[in-house]
């Protein structure tokens, strides 16, 4: 659902451009409560296995495609404001790197595929699990249904956006009926990659998954030949140091170039849902040639790599490279901040008298 520049004019690209700076602004803060010694590391890997996924196009219908938003995904994973830093950067790579999503409508893109997104399925996972029982598999339902209507959603906030700057004079009914429908289908692939990704964590570290905190895996005991509940205990959890992420941290990495490395190349190569639409309704009229259309990276390959699939399983390698560095980078940056603020409200001179 990446917007090229020209489908939003200007002004309501500036707009939209404010709304992403002050959402990422405050998704900065939040996230200094959010990210510790555990997720921190995590929260670069989620943005880096974003961006492989993301080169999975699928087919949803005839000539049409999807890929993962990720919005879902990373809010469940590392916590509603580090989720809207995790896509936001793999948004930015994708603009200023391979020439995915205008650079006038990075605002317009990290409003619609990165806060929308990470709102509304955190809001509705949180409202599932407060209701379902605290179970992993209670989880993975409330990751499915949460990831479903937030793609629809985001379709729907990017038609409000064309119905206020649009730049062709469409009929919005029907591109409303299109955008919704197609993306409807698109958020069940969407869901079932965010069910399986949360599941998997949840079932080998649920310690890592900021959705499933106070998750327990209730203990049955045989009394008289029946299975009852066992009494509820508080046991202290282990030391981070016993419980070592490496081989997730590992585990999530390789499957992330392996991803967009090799995976990619049998990808859908028919249009994506907004890219659809806009051809068929004519919403692309004054859509421009991206700024740096010509950059070695555009388009997910390498310039001067005839091989296809080597050109681009090598573009994205370097794309899951750029972005984990990046995302790292950010998040232990974050984490420092709050980790000195912690210092410097212990000290004597920071302790209120």
């Amino acid at each position: 659902m990446h917007a090229p520049d020209g489908f939003i004019n200007a002004p309501v690209s500036a707009a939209a451009g404010l709304v992403a700076v002050g959402a990422v602004a405050v998704s900065l803060r939040g996230a200094r409560r959010e990210l510790d010694e555990r997720t921190a590391p995590l929260a670069g890997l989620v943005a880096a296995f974003i961006f492989a996924v993301q080169m999975l196009n699928f087919p949803v219908a005839a000539g049409t495609s999807g890929h993962l938003l990720g919005g879902a995904l990373a809010a469940i994973l590392v916590g509603p404001y580090t989720g809207v830093l995790c896509v936001s950067v793999v948004l930015l790579m994708q603009a200023v790197l391979f020439a995915d999503g205008g650079l006038t409508a990075l605002g317009v893109n990290i409003t619609d595929m990165a806060i929308v997104t990470t709102v509304v399925a955190y809001a509705l996972f949180r409202g599932l699990v407060t209701v379902l029982p605290r179970t992993r598999r209670s989880m993975t339902v409330a990751s499915f249904i949460a990831a479903l209507v937030s793609v629809p959603a985001s379709a729907l906030v990017f038609t409000l956006l064309y119905a206020i700057g649009g730049t062709a004079d469409v009929s919005l009914g029907k591109v409303v009926t299109a955008m919704v429908g197609v993306h409807l289908l698109i958020g069940i692939g969407e869901a079932v990659i965010t069910a399986l990704t949360v599941g998997a964590v949840v079932a080998v570290r649920p310690d890592l998954v900021h959705g499933a905190r106070g998750l327990r895996q209730k203990l049955k005991l045989r009394v008289h030949g029946e299975l009852v509940d066992a009494p509820e205990t508080d046991p202290e959890p282990a030391p981070v140091t016993a419980r070592s992420q490496r081989t997730v941290w590992i585990t999530g990495l390789a499957a992330s170039l392996v991803l967009a490395g090799f995976v990619s190349f049998y990808a859908s190569a028919d249009p994506d849902g907004l890219e659809k639409v806009a051809t068929d309704h004519g919403i692309d009229e004054k859509a421009r040639e991206h700024a740096i259309a010509d950059s070695p990276l555009a388009d997910y390959g390498v310039r001067d790599v005839d091989d296809a699939r080597l050109s681009g399983g090598l573009a994205g390698v370097i794309g899951v490279g750029v972005t984990v560095v990046a995302g790292t980078g950010v998040f232990w940056a974050v984490r420092r901040r709050r980790t000195g603020e912690e210092a410097d409200a212990t000290s004597p001179s920071g302790t209120s008298v």
